[in-house]
């Protein structure tokens, strides 16, 4: 069956392969976590085994009890095709909010429905942005290859902070360059100037969990 044909709770599968469990076998367990239609259906989203059957509040509440305090924050002036990737990467590893800066609209075809899972938070511009993250106590850390900028290799990033990352091709505008607390480089080897936005916040995020998350 395509993923077209089947109810809107079940368009997370990303092919034209069954995926995840079919309906519960036997009696129904007596659980509020459990979306009764997805027992009767069967669930076929994209999400870990513990949460086969959860309906999507009783996992945004699971989730919430363990995210981590680091914020992503991307800026969105010309309808970025990447913040969806953004997203999905920031679900991965947990990320307490992503924050999109400018135009509200965004592609959220690369974000697999993960942004039903993700804590979303829209600021107009850059200096928005800064005032809300100066609020909440947060530095921020931009990441873009500019000169000055220290390696993110050898960084240590706060454990609290929100991490920055600008428009695809034009790179970080100038507010949000004079709101970071620093500014970040990713080291790059090849032939072009840059790798792509939605690359780079997985890498960032990931330098996040090897220094500061759980095991």
């Amino acid at each position: 069956m395509q993923s077209g044909t089947l109810p809107a709770r079940q368009t997370e599968a990303v092919d034209s392969e069954p995926v995840g469990v079919g309906p519960w076998p036997g009696a129904v367990p007596d659980d509020p976590r459990l979306d009764p239609e997805l027992l009767v259906q069967g669930d076929r989203r994209n999400v870990v085994d513990r949460y086969r059957y959860w309906s999507v509040e009783a996992i945004v509440a699971d989730l919430d009890r363990h995210r981590h305090p680091f914020h992503v924050a991307i800026e969105n002036f010309a309808h970025d095709l990447n913040i969806g990737t953004v997203v999905r990467t920031a679900n991965a590893f947990l990320a307490a909010e992503v924050h999109i800066v400018g135009r509200r609209r965004w592609n959220r075809r690369g974000a697999m429905v993960t942004d039903r899972y993700q804590h979303i938070r829209y600021h107009p511009d850059a200096d928005a942005l800064a005032q809300w993250a100066d609020r909440a106590q947060l530095p921020v850390v931009a990441i873009d290859n500019l000169p000055g900028a220290v390696a993110l290799e050898t960084a240590v990033l706060p454990r609290e902070c929100v991490l920055l990352f600008g428009q695809e091709g034009g790179g970080l505008s100038e507010s949000a360059r004079s709101s970071a607390s620093v500014v970040c480089s990713i080291a790059q080897y090849g032939s072009t100037r840059s790798i792509n936005v939605g690359v780079a916040s997985g890498i960032a995020m990931h330098a996040w969990i090897r220094q500061h998350a759980e095991r």
